[in-house]
């Protein structure tokens, strides 16, 4: 009987400091979340991206609320907590602009509108550069030059990224076959991450 209590405070001590995953700090609409997502093709971009990080979004409030949207299949707003549990260890980094006078409400409007534009396409599993799907780093990319007239991070063509993993030639093959688009313009989330437009608000 004593064991079991002691079993039953541990599983409560362990509950309660997984729910503290959410932020200390408060967010602000327009920051942009990363994460180590858990998906089939994470590793693949880790190791092409020299990156810890595999995913991203952007925060927008709604009634108080902290959502993140994201490019998952399909393109969707999903609750804050909601999202930082499904990453590798529910660990998260929260990036902000430096410069946020640059965020008026008239710009995180115009936003918003970009990203309803999005929502509900089709994740991009080809990683192409159009409007048709999207994938994570390209709608986090797209909402801030389409809203803001900022460019978050540097575009590169796939054949920049390191490719000579295993894990990573498996998943192109799987994706393209022979006839991989070396040439395709791509947004990594590593790219946005080092963007020097911003700083770090907060890491859980």
């Amino acid at each position: 009987m004593k064991y079991t209590a002691i079993l039953s405070l541990l599983f409560f001590v362990a509950s309660c400091k997984k729910e503290a995953a959410a932020p200390d700090v408060s967010l602000k609409s327009g920051d942009i979340i990363f994460q180590t997502s858990t998906s089939g093709q994470s590793k693949a971009i880790q190791l092409a991206t020299h990156s810890k990080y595999s995913h991203c979004g952007i925060i927008f409030q709604n009634d108080g609320k902290d959502f993140v949207f994201e490019a998952v299949q399909p393109v969707k707003l999903t609750p804050l907590n909601e999202w930082i549990k499904k990453g590798e260890d529910s660990h998260y980094v929260v990036k902000r602009l430096k410069d946020t006078s640059v965020l008026t409400p008239k710009v995180l409007d115009d936003m918003r509108t970009v990203g309803r534009g999005m929502l509900g396409k089709d994740y991009d599993l080809y990683f192409e550069w159009s409007n048709m799907r999207l994938y994570c780093s390209e709608l986090v990319w797209k909402i801030y030059k389409d809203g803001a007239h900022l460019e978050v991070g540097y575009l590169q063509k796939l054949g920049d990224f390191d490719l000579s993993s295993p894990a990573v030639k498996q998943k192109l093959k799987e994706r393209y076959g022979e006839n991989i688009p070396k040439d395709e313009m791509v947004i990594s989330p590593q790219a946005i991450f080092e963007s020097d437009l911003l700083t770090t608000v907060t890491e859980e």
